[in-house]
């Protein structure tokens, strides 16, 4: 695995496709917070316990003024397929060359059923409103992390209080 992004570093830029295939600019969201996650596979049963929780709990993240984009390997139809079955209601975007991955350190060597494999690791990165790395979750389960990063936010404010 390349070297993981670490807090206080500067969020790579990137302009990847979403669902639509629209470009998304990093630089979009400049001025406000951004949770962007990697994750393996649209659809997949992990992946999506992770994209629906986050779907659930959308009003908290817009009450935190944080943006949500999930970036993954899959190519922009197939996370259309994703939001519309799921109803996500947050943006999607597709690496297909996984150097968004490779740049954030997230993109390297998996194991899965006695396989070995190069992949996205499931990270997360939320990132401040200047565009630096404000805090890396990589510990928590799919069913946990949404909670877990609104714990963290809910922490930030109770310290900047």
């Amino acid at each position: 695995m390349t070297k993981l992004l670490e807090v206080g570093d500067k969020a790579p830029s990137f302009a990847l496709k979403n669902q639509k295939e629209e470009i998304v600019n990093l630089s979009d969201f400049l001025g406000r917070k951004v949770l962007v996650y990697f994750y393996p596979k649209a659809m997949t049963p992990g992946c999506t316990v992770q994209a629906c929780s986050l779907r659930d709990t959308i009003e908290d993240f817009k009450k935190q003024d944080v943006e949500i984009l999930g970036i993954s390997i899959d190519p922009p139809k197939r996370l259309a397929k994703f939001i519309e079955r799921d109803e996500l209601n947050f943006t999607l975007l597709s690496d297909e060359d996984h150097a968004i991955a490779e740049l954030y350190g997230v993109w390297g060597e998996k194991k899965f059923m006695g396989k070995v494999y190069d992949g996205i690791h499931r990270i997360s990165f939320l990132i401040d409103e200047n565009g630096h790395i404000m805090h890396v979750f990589d510990n928590f389960k799919t069913n946990n992390h949404h909670q877990v990063i609104l714990d963290f936010l809910a922490e930030q404010n109770s310290q900047n209080a």
